[in-house]
């Protein structure tokens, strides 16, 4: 990216901001064993000899291209997401780090997340990710239940699931997220709340619970299973678990996250709370607030100095979405607008 570009880019916008937003890095690693039958997202079969070398390289571009958007500004947090980014080596994610820890400045105590499939978690790589600044891990489980599991497509079974888990643990991880779907085919509540005692056993700081959703141009899609259970029965499940993690002292601070006590994804934060994030890699889409800011405003014709209760039905549907997390609301609009709301 030239100078100049990045110079036009970044110009002075209508809005100014009393302090910026927080930033993030995603980087994109798209590979994966295989595809599952759900799955949307910009992920591929890997090929017989991963490019591993070749496609870190193509990273670091990437990031050198990106960088200047960060306007000095420190990470606050960085997701390696997928694909699945556990079939990378340790020496390949703690060279992508290094060349982040270049490029860029990193805030004391930056998260750095991992996406892991059970199916493929072994312990020295759990030690190199460590070593590498690696500081917390998300296993895609998925569900405890190996017929489930074989239905969706999953390369793991539920007892590696556990053992991944442990494994994790054993090499000194203390930060771990588990990912649960609910609404399996075939799944009935009672089965919803067996694979969520199933995970909590495992005592993870952070649980990511989420319906299966027919996503389209996917394989359920085009094949939609027979044995969805319907509507009512989601919910019951929903509220059951939901019910269950509270009780078990988890924080229900998004959608679909639950977290322990100061354990929140600081990741996941910053994407509800609308601060910005850089991206890189194949499937990497990144928000710059300070275009993106005045380029929204422009859409609706928002000025700055109008009060909340005058802002555009559109412009208030935007603020107010995922009023569950309570802090949600005034930092969004702080961090979108300069200020509280008056």
């Amino acid at each position: 990216m030239s100078d100049d570009l990045v110079a036009r880019y970044l110009r002075p916008g209508t809005l100014t901001l009393g302090e910026s937003p927080p930033l993030s890095l995603y980087i994109h690693l798209p590979w994966c064993v295989r595809r599952c039958p759900y799955c949307d997202f910009n992920a591929h079969q890997r090929p017989a000899s991963l490019p591993e070398d070749a496609y870190v390289n193509a990273l670091l571009a990437d990031l050198a291209l990106e960088a200047p958007m960060a306007l000095e500004r420190p990470l606050h947090s960085i997701f390696f997401g997928g694909g699945t980014p556990s079939l990378f080596s340790a020496d390949a994610i703690g060279r992508i780090l290094e060349g982040v820890r270049s490029a860029l400045a990193l805030e004391p105590g930056c998260e750095i997340t991992l996406e892991t499939n059970p199916g493929t978690a072994e312990f020295d790589r759990f030690e190199g990710y460590l070593a590498a600044g690696v500081n917390r891990i998300s296993f895609g489980v998925q569900s405890f239940d190996d017929d489930k599991l074989k239905r969706l497509g999953r390369i793991h079974g539920a007892d590696e699931a556990r053992r991944a888990v442990r494994m994790a643990r054993a090499a000194g991880v203390d930060n771990i997220n588990l990912d649960l779907m609910y609404g399996l085919p075939g799944q009935d509540i009672d089965g919803a709340i067996a694979d969520l005692d199933a995970a909590l056993e495992l005592e993870p700081e952070h649980l990511s619970h989420y319906q299966l959703t027919l996503e389209p141009q996917t394989v359920f899609a085009r094949m939609p299973p027979t044995d969805l259970p319907d509507e009512e029965a989601l919910y019951d499940m929903l509220d059951a678990c939901q019910s269950r993690l509270v009780a078990g002292r988890f924080q229900h601070y998004e959608v679909s996250a639950y977290a322990r006590a100061g354990r929140q994804s600081r990741h996941n934060r910053n994407y509800w709370l609308y601060g910005d994030y850089l991206a890189i890699g194949a499937g990497g889409h990144a928000k710059y607030f300070h275009r993106l800011l005045e380029s929204t405003c422009e859409q609706y014709d928002v000025d700055p100095n109008v009060p909340w209760d005058q802002l555009s039905a559109a412009e208030q549907k935007l603020m107010l979405y995922g009023v569950n997390d309570k802090d949600r609301v005034e930092v969004k609009f702080r961090n979108r607008y300069g200020r509280t709301r008056s």
